[in-house]
C-alpha cells in the first residue's frame, strides 16, 4: 500500500490556521511562538524544495512542540473546579487540542518528505551491526589477477 503524498503547503496551512485559532484565548505567548517559530521553518521548507535541512529543521521542531504543547495544556488549562470558562476559550483550547493531535501524522508526512528530498537519518545507539552485503568489496585475489605480473608496481 503506498502512502499518499500531503503538500507540505497543506500541512503548514492547516496547522496555521489550528495555531491561529488556538491562540485566540487563553493559552501564554509561548505557545504561539513555539508554533509560530516552527510554522516559519516550515515556510522555509516550502521555500527550498531541495533543501534537506529545511525539513528536517521542520521535522525536529514539530516533534519538540508536541512536547511544549502537551506542557502548556498541563499547566495552563483550567482545573475541573473552574467550569466557568467561556466560549471563546473553549473553541480556542479545542482547536489547539486538534492541532496536537494532528501533529503526528503530520510527522509522518513530513519524515516521507524528508526522504523524498534525500534525507537519509539513521537511528545509530553505538552498537556495531553485522551485516552480509559483500557487493561493496573486492577481493584481494582478483586484483593480484588483474596485475600484470611483468609490471607489478605499474611504472610506465
Amino acid at each position: 500500500m503506498e502512502i499518499p503524498a500531503i503538500n507540505l503547503k497543506a500541512i503548514i496551512l492547516v496547522h496555521w490556521l489550528l495555531t491561529l485559532w488556538g491562540c485566540m484565548n487563553g493559552l501564554p505567548a509561548s505557545f504561539a511562538w513555539g508554533n509560530f517559530s516552527v510554522l516559519a521553518v516550515g515556510v522555509w521548507a516550502i521555500g527550498q524544495r531541495d533543501s534537506v535541512d529545511a525539513v528536517l529543521m521542520l521535522l525536529i521542531g514539530m516533534g519538540l512542540t508536541i512536547l511544549t504543547d502537551i506542557i502548556h495544556f498541563g499547566v495552563y488549562y483550567p482545573s475541573e473546579s473552574n467550569t466557568n470558562s467561556s466560549d471563546s476559550f473553549r473553541f480556542s483550547a479545542s482547536m489547539a487540542i486538534l492541532s496536537l493531535l494532528l501533529k503526528p501524522v503530520s510527522c509522518f508526512f513530513v519524515y516521507q518528505m524528508y526522504r523524498e528530498r534525500g534525507g537519509d537519518y539513521n537511528l545509530n545507539f553505538g552498537f556495531p551491526s553485522v551485516t552480509r552485503d559483500r557487493s561493496a568489496y573486492t577481493s584481494i585475489d582478483q586484483q593480484a589477477q588483474a596485475a600484470d605480473p611483468a609490471t607489478p608496481f605499474n611504472q610506465a
